[in-house]
């Protein structure tokens, strides 16, 4: 068996230049990531969502940065191969750029080689002040579970043209600030396949349809730990799988092939 290469910023350019689909998965400790590793993920985020499956909390903002370092430390010693991405967490970046620089640092330290914040307008000059300084980041647009409150609740982003050209306007100012990914979180496949076919970074969609240059899904929710109500973007890859790590290749193998997500079941 041959042993893949690890994957690296320049490589994940080089799939999107192609057309070759990323598969992001989020994971937390160092058995999934090597799980993740080993089923040939090519991106793991560490989100702040461990704030929800691993914590219990009702939500991602009582995550704090040291939560945050801890679990990228674990992810990363289990991990070889992937590119890890680490989540900023809520108050770690909004009173100032040179905080976002400190957050960003700390999480680059415990072994994340990508940075990951939420918004667009007020936060592309952060991404560029971040990468100016030599951190990669990934931004995310859509829903935004940090600012779920304000957003009035878990609800789909940018079904009316006003707010669809304002999307569109953030994430092409994120990707001239110097964002080299975008995360779209419950978009209507229509814009988030508009917003990616007008950027020259990748994107990576969850819940925003098969138009995007990836996809990402918690961990939990797809091997079908979650319980509860999920949204209707998640899918169980553990049914019918004999294993944890057929399931993760399973998704990997979709997500590549675009047979997942399918446009009917899973998109808005």
């Amino acid at each position: 068996m041959t042993e893949r290469k690890p994957v690296t910023l320049h490589r994940l350019r080089e799939m999107h230049a192609r057309g070759e689909k990323i598969a992001m998965l989020t994971a937390y400790d160092a058995s999934f990531g090597r799980l993740c590793d080993e089923a040939g993920v090519d991106t793991i985020l560490v989100g702040d969502s461990l704030g929800n499956v691993i914590q219990g909390q009702p939500g991602t903002m009582p995550v704090s940065l040291e939560d945050m370092a801890y679990h990228v430390a674990a992810v990363a010693r289990g991990n070889r191969n992937c590119w890890l991405i680490g989540d900023l967490p809520f108050g770690s970046y909004h009173e100032s750029r040179e905080q976002a620089l400190r957050s960003s640092v700390k999480l680059v330290q415990a072994g994340a080689q990508m940075i990951k914040l939420e918004g667009g307008g007020w936060t592309a000059d952060t991404v560029r002040f971040i990468v100016e300084r030599g951190i990669a980041v990934c931004a995310h647009i859509g829903f935004t579970p940090q600012t779920v409150h304000a957003l009035g609740g878990y609800r789909v982003q940018g079904r009316e043209e006003d707010a669809a050209q304002t999307m569109l306007r953030h994430a092409t100012e994120l990707a001239e600030a110097g964002a080299a990914m975008l995360v779209m979180e419950m978009v209507p496949t229509a814009v988030a396949t508009r917003i990616t076919q007008a950027l020259p970074i990748p994107t990576i969609g969850i819940g925003a349809g098969p138009g995007t240059s990836g996809q990402v899904l918690v961990l939990h929710d797809m091997l079908g730990i979650t319980r509860g109500r999920l949204p209707k973007f998640v899918r169980d890859f553990m049914d019918g799988a004999p294993s944890v790590g057929a399931a993760l290749r399973a998704y990997v193998d979709e997500v590549k092939g675009g047979t997942f997500p399918d446009p009917a079941t899973h998109g808005y």
